[in-house]
């Protein structure tokens, strides 16, 4: 049984107008490479005409950031001419690379009709090699994620990105990534295997979990384990839904500077001042 290093509460911080669970960065633990960022924008139920849900233009250089969008409809535009809308289940899996603007926002049908919103925004990063590359942008719908569910029907797993169980997730990726959306009905019990060597961490978006017969987890609580070991097992004590994900580790020096992620600071200096230069693409709100 691969072992639970840490378990921490999500922090709040406030991220425009909206209060975000932050479940890495936290404490001691600036990453659990290769993923270097958590916010969960976590459910909320909003009247007809008053969603307010609207991130303004903003770069990125250096890592994919990921939006899974659980309820709710989001309209997403990009500099290098992408637009998508997301609607629940689904997944937005872009490579910034070289840089990209992007914005995202509740589309106006949801504005108009109201009803829950609930996202995870995860940055995963990306080895040197692949910091420049070319800007992508993977439009996951929620139809086309294969899903595993047990006999009993109390387990489904949708398998987003990598391979579990035979099945392989959508999402094409620079390094071996496993994202995986666990939904566990209460006092359904189940071992769940995953890659030997990977990094792996375990985030609850709802509801309350055992983890290995003794780690207790809740909405907006993160499980960080150790790496050696393959098997982890998870208890529902409620009807619960978490995020399972894993990674082999990028052992590269990491630099940060706001939306940028490189490798020293000679290369945020000179992303800073090619966005400021317009080569990442313009995008006006």
């Amino acid at each position: 049984m691969r072992n639970v290093q840490y378990v921490f509460q999500a922090d709040t911080i406030k991220l425009g107008k909206s209060d975000v669970l932050q479940a890495l960065p936290i404490k001691s633990v600036e990453q659990v490479s290769p993923f270097l960022l958590l916010h969960h924008f976590k459910k909320l139920n909003i009247p007809a005409g008053e969603v307010d849900f609207a991130v303004s233009p903003h770069p990125h250089r250096g890592f994919e950031p990921i939006t899974f969008l659980f309820e709710g409809e989001l309209h997403h535009r990009d500099s290098r001419g992408n637009e998508g809308f997301l609607k629940s289940g689904d997944v937005q899996w872009m490579t910034a690379g070289m840089g990209i603007v992007h914005s995202e926002e509740a589309t106006k049908e949801f504005i108009e009709s109201g009803g829950n919103l609930q996202l995870v925004q995860l940055w995963v990063n990306l080895p040197k090699k692949n910091k420049m590359a070319t800007p992508n942008y993977q439009d996951i719908k929620s139809e086309t994620i294969p899903v595993y569910i047990s006999d009993d029907e109390d387990l489904k797993i949708r398998v987003i990105a990598g391979e579990w169980n035979e099945l392989k997730g959508v999402a094409k990726t620079f390094t071996p990534v496993n994202a995986l959306h666990v939904i566990l009905n209460k006092d359904k019990y189940d071992e769940i295997k995953m890659p030997a060597g990977h990094n792996l961490m375990l985030y609850v978006l709802n509801g309350f979990v055992e983890i290995n017969g003794k780690h207790h987890a809740k909405e907006g609580f993160i499980a960080i384990f150790e790496n050696e070991g393959e098997f982890i097992s998870v208890k529902g004590l409620e009807n619960s839904d978490f995020l399972l994900l894993s990674g082999t580790p990028i052992d590269e020096p990491v630099a940060s500077y706001g939306p940028f992620v490189m490798n020293n600071q000679t290369e945020l200096m000179e992303a800073v001042r090619d966005y400021q230069a317009g080569k990442m693409g313009i995008l006006t709100y």
